[in-house]
């Protein structure tokens, strides 16, 4: 059994899997801050389906990239979890590997496209089949234009999911062979967060070592090394 939280963007997402099936999931786009809405909906959540933490094998988090409060929200939740349950596992899974999830039916190449500032983007991506996903891209920032380059390099169907996809899909025009995901289909959900531990036990992780993968220097290490520059 797995429980897993979402809390990379506006979602707060919470699921709850049992050998692949879904047992239940709870999205809220809400102003609230994450801190405020994750607990009370892994509480809820497990109440509905008449389970219990103790029950769970594994509590997964999406680690990044995405908001830097919020996904520190996530990561605190699961690792204090697993902290105070040693017999409960710990994952961390990429937000783009989770994106591409939300469309692996597609038979194809899967871009995740995040926006990261200005024309920068979070980029990963992937092959879809059977609806397994294979990493052909490790996440990386990268710029709108250079991303097209790639996809337009790699050639075949692709999906662009996330929220820099209709960004990304201008670059093309008219070409029918790159195709944007639904926008239903977008938004970050823990279900796929539990379905990517499923698939691939390697991202379990000892919960002191669960930490966030942001891709860009966070504000702090920004406004840190400013002051020391001027320092120097």
């Amino acid at each position: 059994m797995i429980l897993a939280v979402d809390t990379s963007g506006k979602t707060a997402s919470a699921a709850l899997t049992k050998d692949g099936r879904l047992l239940g999931e709870i999205n809220i786009i809400t102003r609230l801050t994450h801190s405020q809405v994750i607990l009370p909906m892994v509480q809820s959540l497990l109440e509905r389906c008449e389970t219990s933490i103790d029950d769970v094998d594994i509590a997964a988090a999406a680690n990044g990239p995405g908001s830097y409060t919020g996904l520190r929200i996530g990561i605190g939740a699961v690792k204090g979890m697993c902290l105070g349950r040693r017999s409960l596992k710990c994952a961390g899974v990429s937000t783009l590997l989770s994106l591409a999830y939300n469309v692996s039916a597609f038979e194809g190449s899967i871009y995740s496209v995040m926006r990261a500032r200005n024309t920068l983007c979070y980029f990963a991506a992937f092959i879809s089949q059977n609806g397994r996903l294979t990493r052909t891209l490790d996440d990386c920032i990268m710029e709108s234009s250079d991303i097209a380059a790639l996809i337009r390099q790699n050639g075949g169907r692709a999906m662009l999911i996330g929220d820099a996809a209709d960004m990304i899909k201008e670059l093309f025009e008219s070409d029918e062979s790159v195709m944007v995901a639904p926008e239903k289909d977008r938004i970050a959900r823990a279900a796929c967060v539990c379905t990517a531990v499923e698939n691939d036990d390697s991202l379990i992780t000892p919960p002191e070592e669960l930490g966030v993968s942001y891709l860009q220097p966070t504000k702090a290490q920004k406004d840190r090394a400013h002051r020391e520059g001027n320092n120097v």
